[in-house]
């Protein structure tokens, strides 16, 4: 399993694609560039992945058993997810592919956790 530097930094990439992916379709930015408020979202979300105490072990947030996002910038994250998802196969399709391996991987793993 790869160490847990470079799987924050994979994290916080993909997020910053996602959030520019959106903000290029919904703000009509340039790509390399974001607008004021998703700026802001992005470099929030690469803080908390900074800052976050489990990611030896977690997947993703969304699997994570402690919210550290603020609620405002948890729904801004939300959309940004929901939109920028499925966009993510075919904008950037091996981090998108990778992120479903690992997701299928994730919940039978909480699943089995869960039986015993």
């Amino acid at each position: 399993m790869r160490d847990t530097a470079t799987k924050r930094e994979r994290e916080k990439e993909l997020v910053s694609e996602m959030i520019g992916l959106y903000c290029r379709k919904n703000h009509g930015t340039a790509k390399g560039r974001l607008c004021a408020e998703c700026a802001a979202l992005n470099d929030y979300a690469r803080l908390r992945s900074e800052k976050c105490p489990f990611m030896e072990t977690k997947t993703f947030c969304s699997n994570c058993r402690v919210h550290c996002y603020k609620p405002d910038m948890r729904e801004k994250i939300r959309a940004v997810m929901r939109f920028s998802g499925p966009r993510m196969l075919f904008h950037h399709p091996v981090p998108a592919i990778r992120h479903v391996i690992e997701e299928k991987k994730e919940k039978r793993r909480l699943e089995r956790g869960n039986e015993t």
